[in-house]
């Protein structure tokens, strides 16, 4: 491995802009060298902007590219699947954008294919790494809530002009893409947090409704679920809301932690009727803690990327027992491992 660690994208999309693209050129001992996307004509305009030395219009000629050490798949969730296999197959490790796949058992086929070669597999579950998620972890460890009790989520939003009309439907609502829709995209955010906080999730259920028909996707979800721990939580999520809400609360036996998944809001801790809010501003490129963390790994610096192929196959299972009611299937019990 080169002392710099250099990285080509499959899709060149909206998230490289500013989430994740820039991370790659901040990071210490990173950088940038390759971009694939179709289009030509935006794969060479994105490759210009970002100061990028060579831009592709076949995954295939990125991933047989010599130049490149680890390939970030940021195309949408229904090729994620083939191309991290690909990836595996070029032996290349890869950085794959979230929800993993559509469902747990693409997971548990990449998880496979990296295990078998060797290679690591990273999932840019990003908010493992982030202080402010950091802070709320860290309290969490620290007992200064005691032992958490229950988990209750809200996340409503208003749905968009764009959802309304059949020829305008984001391939977020669109669940042969998608794998569902805004629960798969926006909840796994918060349920890998909470897998990352709290240990892994045991058991869930969940209910789920297209209560405006606006498109194929749910757009309404309600869950329960239990942590390993014994802790119980419960989760609300609807896309079809007159109003934004955005609240997670840990309810120990000592005190509560209130916080935000997307929200830019403080932590709010409060213990004996005092709340004390702690406000933890996001890094500009907000991928860049996690980006650092592979980075490390990788050029034996010491540490670990906390957010792997295997964490993030557990916050698809648990989104697919959720959703298990629409038709996908549960996952079977010689795989919980994964």
């Amino acid at each position: 491995m080169t002392r710099v660690l250099r990285w080509g994208i499959l899709g060149c999309g909206n998230v490289t802009e500013r989430k994740s693209g820039p991370a790659f050129q901040r990071a210490e001992g990173s950088r940038l060298v390759a971009v694939m996307r179709r289009d030509g004509a935006k794969a060479e305009d994105y490759a210009r902007r970002h100061g990028v030395e060579r831009w592709y219009t076949r995954a295939d000629d990125l991933l047989a590219d010599p130049q490149v050490d680890i390939v970030y798949i940021a195309t949408p969730p229904d090729s994620h699947a083939p191309l991290a296999l690909a990836c595996a197959a070029a032996g290349k490790p890869a950085y794959v954008e979230k929800p993993m796949a559509r469902t747990h058992a693409e997971c548990v086929a990449m998880v496979e294919a990296f295990a078998a070669r060797g290679l690591p597999l990273f999932v840019a579950y990003y908010r493992r790494a982030l202080p402010r998620f950091r802070l709320v972890a860290s309290l969490v460890a620290e007992g200064a809530i005691g032992a958490v009790r229950t988990v209750s989520v809200r996340l409503t939003r208003p749905l968009s002009p764009a959802e309304k009309d059949p020829a305008t439907w984001p391939w977020r609502v669109r669940p042969e893409i998608a794998g569902g829709g805004h629960f798969v995209d926006l909840a796994s955010h918060t349920l890998d947090f909470l897998d990352f906080c709290l240990g892994p999730i045991a058991q869930a259920r969940g209910e789920t409704a297209r209560l405006a028909a606006a498109y194929p996707a749910e757009d309404t979800v309600t869950a329960t679920f239990r942590f390993e721990s014994g802790a119980l939580g419960a989760g609300t999520w609807c896309f079809a809301a007159q109003e934004s809400a955005d609240e997670v609360i840990l309810e120990g036996d000592a005190g509560r932690i209130t916080f935000a998944t997307f929200a830019p809001s403080p932590v709010v801790v409060t213990r004996n009727g005092v709340a004390t809010p702690q406000e933890v501003p996001h890094p500009d490129a907000i991928q860049q803690p996690l980006v650092q963390t592979i980075v490390d790994e990788l050029l034996g610096r010491g540490g670990r990327c906390p957010s792997r192929g295997e964490t993030a196959a557990r916050t698809s299972r648990v989104m697919d027992a959720i959703l298990a009611d629409r038709g996908i299937p549960p996952l079977p019990s010689e795989r919980k491992a994964i």
